[in-house]
């Protein structure tokens, strides 16, 4: 049996790997070496118990005694705090979903990596953040890391066995969120449920309110940057409201691959987790007479300055991204309190980046993790400033 580890197993993306795994027989098909959540201490003990984990840790230090007794009797070990779970990691395992949400996921990831381990990468954070260095690392440990985001998913299948240099462009597509179709002038005044209100996709908040604002969609144009190793000129995102098709990929002689499936996120854990083969999936299948059209549209640079400002960041590389995505997570936690407004968010963003162009570090050509986990600090210090001049302003 494949050992295998869920990294950020009580999240949206962590739950729907537990459904793929327990249809596929669970205990019986697959030997979990260990889970790990955040705060919902309950929940991790019962996938714990249900999948016969070696060992569950828990994100908060203090949840460990509560963790400690949910899994009394069952023989499975308890932990907590960053350290456990990056040492959780280290334990041998044949695939791991790393789906912890922002830059927490990058050091369990890397530690995978570095032990040769198949790396279902769900956290797009660890790519902006670290591209270079994870990439370098798969390389040398002989590791792979599968994409898991739905647009990389569909990008790395659409390519199959296509040689880069027969790539002429990719498409990444985007529902534009809950608050596609507002007028620009109102989306200052968007609320936190407003921006939750997503149209086709069930995911956490964190990520639904990214895609409302689409630095979702500007972290998957960086990921495809790092990823792929494509030429930021050769990346398009455009506005698909039926989230039909995930991604597409155009080719020199002129076809365009497109991916197509329902908005089930199961697509692409699926594709993962039985890579290279092909098995059945519990998603609905497309009825294309049902479906009648498809539309699209291009985004408007108004109405989503985070796709501008992650030209900038692919420019400049080096720590350029871990700076980008520690704003855009700080920047998300003022919005989610209520002290910045929806359009504050990419100001936020935009001054941090500012302020840190003229500091030494931002364009450094060869990165350590030392290097990123200095700027993400840097940068969410500075960050916190510039959404506090911004909350004053709008006080």
């Amino acid at each position: 049996m494949r050992r295998i580890s869920i990294f950020g197993v009580t999240g949206s993306i962590g739950e729907q790997t537990v459904d793929l795994v327990t249809r596929a027989g669970g205990p019986a098909a697959f030997d979990t070496v260990a889970v790990t959540g955040g705060r919902n201490v309950a929940r991790l003990a019962a996938i714990a118990r249900a999948l016969q984990a070696e060992i569950a840790v828990c994100a908060d230090e203090a949840l460990l005694p509560d963790l400690r007794a949910a899994l009394a009797g069952s023989g499975i070990e308890a932990a907590a705090g960053s350290a456990a779970i990056a040492e959780a990691a280290d334990r041998p395992a044949d695939w791991i979903m790393s789906a912890i949400v922002g830059a927490a996921g990058l050091v369990p990831g890397l530690r995978a990596l570095k032990h040769g381990t198949t790396l279902a990468l769900a956290n797009k954070e660890s790519l902006v953040t670290a591209g270079q260095l994870l990439l370098s690392t798969a390389a040398e440990q002989g590791a792979r890391i599968l994409p898991v985001d739905s647009e990389h998913s569909a990008i790395f299948q659409a390519l199959a066995a296509e040689p880069m240099a027969a790539v002429e462009r990719i498409i990444l597509t985007a529902s534009g969120g809950a608050l596609r179709d507002w007028p620009i002038e109102r989306l200052a005044q968007a609320t936190v449920a407003e921006a939750l209100a997503h149209p086709n996709w069930a995911m956490g908040q964190r990520i639904t309110i990214d895609s409302a604002s689409m630095f979702n969609k500007a972290l998957e144009v960086i990921e495809t940057r790092e990823y792929f190793g494509v030429d930021p000129d050769r990346i398009e995102v455009i506005i698909h409201p039926e989230s039909i098709i995930h991604s597409m990929v155009g080719f020199r002689d002129g076809a365009l691959m497109a991916h197509m499936g329902a908005p089930d996120m199961r697509h692409s854990i699926g594709y993962a987790l039985n890579w290279p083969d092909r098995l059945d999936l519990p998603v609905r299948r497309l009825d294309l007479a049902q479906l009648a059209q498809l539309t699209f549209r291009a985004p408007e640079p108004g109405r989503y300055p985070a796709l501008t400002l992650c030209r900038e960041v692919m420019r400049l590389r080096g720590l350029a991204g871990a700076a980008f995505n520690a704003a855009k997570e700080i920047a998300l936690d003022h919005f989610l309190a209520g002290s910045i407004g929806f359009m504050d968010m990419s100001g936020v963003v935009e001054d941090t980046l500012d302020a840190l162009s003229s500091g030494p570090g931002l364009e450094k050509p060869v990165i350590t993790l030392e290097d990123v986990l200095a700027m993400d600090h840097l940068a969410r210090v500075r960050a916190a400033e510039a959404a506090g001049r911004r909350a004053k302003g709008r006080g």
